[in-house]
């Protein structure tokens, strides 16, 4: 019936995801990357990786009588110009890596690095690092589909890509599902999904948690539960 199926899906959606993907950790240190992960890190085109700020600080000191700028992990020279910047990532992306499909696929998006706005193209190239296993691309999917952003709007598919890349591990996104059930006075299923997110070290998710039990819609224990996870999150990144 409909109402098990529901529930298997719920069971579904809240037992899976509670751990990080690997492209969440520098490669590096090994380390998780902090939130937000764009501020923390840098992309290099060269390889596809993100590599933690402080891992780039210290290839930077160590090879100040060479390319201090080199990439950290394969070493690479850094590129002359967005042009080259650009050609590395489509030969990224000709040899099938997601990481790289999904960060093409955000300059289409943007028209950046020369490129034309091309967001049909960008869903293209996310569509196929999903299929890859790309956790951000289920993400931007979502994003695009629920806003209607150069796709025919799609809510209910929206929904959907989000919930796969809660499912898959990312913490953003799981956040997202959260303040849509928050939002909707849900607030048992809203708590559900930011215990996980602030576990994994997403401190706006502590922040609901702690706006929850303080208009009283969970109890003092939940919000300890959360509170002492993403300590432990955070003391892990360091």
């Amino acid at each position: 019936c409909k109402k098990r199926a529901a529930e298997l899906k719920d069971e579904e959606l809240y037992a899976q995801g509670h751990e990080r993907p690997e492209s969440d950790f520098c490669p590096l240190c090994l380390l998780a990357i902090p939130f937000p992960m764009n501020v923390h890190s840098m992309f290099y085109s060269c390889c596809s990786k993100l590599v933690c700020n402080g891992c780039a600080y210290a290839t930077h000191v160590v090879r100040r009588q060479g390319d201090s700028n080199s990439c950290p992990f394969c070493r690479a020279p850094s590129p002359e110009n967005d042009e080259e910047g650009l050609k590395r990532t489509q030969r990224r992306v000709a040899a099938k890596d997601p990481e790289a499909m999904v960060f093409l696929g955000n300059l289409y998006k943007n028209g950046s690095c020369g490129l034309e706005k091309n967001v049909p193209r960008a869903m293209k190239l996310w569509t196929e690092a999903a299929e890859l296993g790309s956790t951000t691309a289920h993400a931007d999917m979502g994003i695009a589909y629920y806003n209607g952003w150069g796709v025919a709007q799609d809510k209910a598919k929206g929904m959907c890509c989000w919930e796969s890349a809660a499912m898959q591990g990312h913490a953003t996104t799981r956040h997202t599902l959260g303040i849509f059930e928050f939002d909707g006075g849900n607030y048992d299923r809203a708590v559900r999904h930011l215990l996980i997110s602030a576990k994994m070290g997403l401190k706006e998710s502590l922040n609901e948690i702690k706006e929850l039990f303080v208009n009283g819609h969970i109890a003092k224990a939940q919000f300890a539960e959360g509170l002492k996870g993403y300590q432990d999150a955070v003391e892990e990144m360091k």
